[in-house]
């Protein structure tokens, strides 16, 4: 049986689909400096035991360090020992053994928080009493989404948030529908983190990233305020319906059709645009804009005018 919710959906859709966006992350709360593009290895994620399978959200290796995180939408106060429980299943399956000594590594872990209470910890902690007596503490590092404002998410590159920011809007989800002042301060921000993503990622080629996250954003937004239809439309268009409705698979589709149309546009543009230089590089780069913005429609119109395309690329400031 399947028991996922859309939170868990949309996590691992971003751990199997955008790796990378993890870097950050781990980075940020393990103190490490990992590239951007350093080597990911997906490991296994499911455990078999006597008495069932247990599954993880995450499990990764980073040279020779294994990471699990695990993505909690609720406060849970069993989630400590729940973690112990994954932890020496992992660290159990990896152990090595010298002679009659075994040992054992614990991976590096933390949970992610998309609520909280006050009760949340800091660092989940299981006290250990060892047979000789020694007591040591098994300790994992907490993640609370609503500790991170927008502009510390863009600052950290933490984009892997983003979905789940609109969560901390849940409870007040109904005064800001019937406040037209609250609910334009609302789309503001989401007006923000749009520009934001899209100059994080569009501007370095990753239109397809940039469209997918668009989808998962709108995802969680429409699940959080599906009670709120003025809301959720809202966050829909600022956040760019029409191009939510691509897939990055779809996009990929599109790109022997769009070098056709850069290679007639160029074409044509050399003739008309009236002396104004138009680089290769200048209409790829306004082109992969209007397809991100949903703008399908206007990119035939560039091909056959040189005045339309001028207007865009001042748009644009290209």
């Amino acid at each position: 049986m399947n028991n996922n919710t859309i939170f868990d959906d949309v996590f691992r859709t971003m751990v199997e689909k955008m790796t990378y966006l993890l870097v950050p992350l781990i980075n940020e709360v393990f103190h490490t400096s990992y590239p951007e593009d350093v080597k990911i290895v997906h490991l296994r994620n499911e455990h078999q035991l006597e008495d069932g399978e247990l599954i993880t959200d995450a499990r990764l290796l980073i040279g020779d360090k294994v990471y699990h995180i695990e993505c909690q939408s609720t406060d849970d106060a069993t989630m400590a020992i729940r973690m112990f429980e994954y932890d020496l299943v992992i660290a159990l399956e990896s152990r090595r053994r010298v002679g009659r000594r075994f040992f054992v590594e614990f991976p590096r872990s933390c949970v992610i928080y998309l609520r909280t209470t006050k009760n949340t910890p800091d660092v989940e902690e299981v006290e250990l009493k060892l047979p000789d007596g020694q007591v040591c503490v098994y300790r994992v590092p907490t993640v609370k989404v609503e500790r991170y404002t927008k502009d510390s998410i863009f600052e950290k590159n933490l984009l892997m948030l983003l979905p789940f920011y609109v969560m901390r809007y849940e409870e007040s989800a109904h005064t800001i529908g019937e406040n037209t002042e609250k609910l334009q301060e609302l789309l503001s921000e989401y007006e923000d983190i749009r520009v934001n993503l899209e100059k994080e990622l569009s501007m370095a080629g990753r239109s397809e990233l940039y469209t997918d996250l668009n989808r998962l954003i709108v995802r969680i937004s429409d699940y959080i305020f599906r009670k709120e239809e003025k809301i959720r439309k809202g966050v829909d268009e600022v956040m760019g319906g029409k191009v939510l409705q691509l897939e990055s698979e779809r996009l990929l589709e599109l790109g022997e059709a769009r070098g056709k149309i850069i290679g007639k546009a160029e074409g044509k543009a050399e003739g008309k645009a009236e002396g104004e230089a138009i680089g290769e590089a200048r209409m790829r780069m306004l082109i992969n804009r209007l397809i991100a913005d949903g703008r399908m429609d206007e990119i035939g119109k560039i091909i056959d005018s040189a005045e339309a395309c001028r207007k865009l690329y001042k748009e644009y400031g290209l």
